[in-house]
């Protein structure tokens, strides 16, 4: 893939969803896209853009709470491999049907357990969540391993491009590295960081209750 890579390692909850807002502002200055992998200092759950927080609240005990930009429902993140994707404005998949990028996006993380010998499936069916809660239950071209669903994504479309956040919620003892150099391939490394982009994002915008209690 002609794509570039980001491992940018453990980062507090504000700053992960900053950087990946970043990503998608400045796709077209980077050019190609980008494929972050990252972790958390600390326990957390995102949910989407749209969702109401106190339906979030009553739905898990894990804090902070971190409204995401791009949809979906809640996510939790203790243990999970989260990953973003972000492409610039004139990129093909920015003009795919959201079922299409998603059913994409999946195909390239199955690609990569095959790869490594664990075999997965991409859901052909619904079988819908409990309200707000992403990973009970599945959506159609979710990923799935022995009938139960590991990864979900949500998408964001904008004059910006397109930004892609996933999480893969395996097994403890799956190897997470070799997975991920599975999926990276030969992508080179991001030499252009939006970081002042997005320190400014997390303190200005997720790291507040302005924006995270706004509905």
């Amino acid at each position: 893939m002609d794509w570039l890579l980001l491992v940018s390692g453990r980062s507090d909850p504000a700053y992960n969803m900053a950087l990946d807002e970043a990503l998608l502002e400045n796709a077209a200055t980077l050019g190609k896209p980008v494929l972050r992998f990252y972790d958390w200092t600390e326990p957390c759950a995102t949910f989407g853009y749209s969702q109401k927080i106190n339906q979030i609240e009553a739905a898990t005990k894990l804090r902070p709470l971190i409204r995401r930009c791009t949809g979906g429902g809640l996510v939790p993140h203790d243990n999970d491999w989260t990953y973003s994707l972000s492409f610039p404005p004139n990129h093909e998949w920015t003009q795919l049907a959201a079922t299409e990028s998603y059913r994409r996006t999946h195909a390239l993380l199955q690609t990569a357990f095959n790869a490594i010998g664990i075999e997965t499936t991409l859901a052909d069916c619904c079988r819908r969540p409990k309200p707000g809660e992403c990973f009970e239950g599945h959506e159609l071209y979710d990923l799935l391993w022995n009938g139960k669903k590991i990864s979900g994504a949500a998408q964001r479309r904008n004059r910006f491009g397109l930004l892609i956040q996933g999480s893969v919620q395996p097994p403890a003892d799956w190897p997470q590295k070799n997975w991920m150099n599975t999926l990276a391939g030969n992508c080179a490394i991001v030499d252009d960081l939006p970081d002042a982009r997005a320190h400014e994002l997390a303190k200005a915008k997720y790291s507040m209750d302005k924006y995270n209690r706004k509905r």
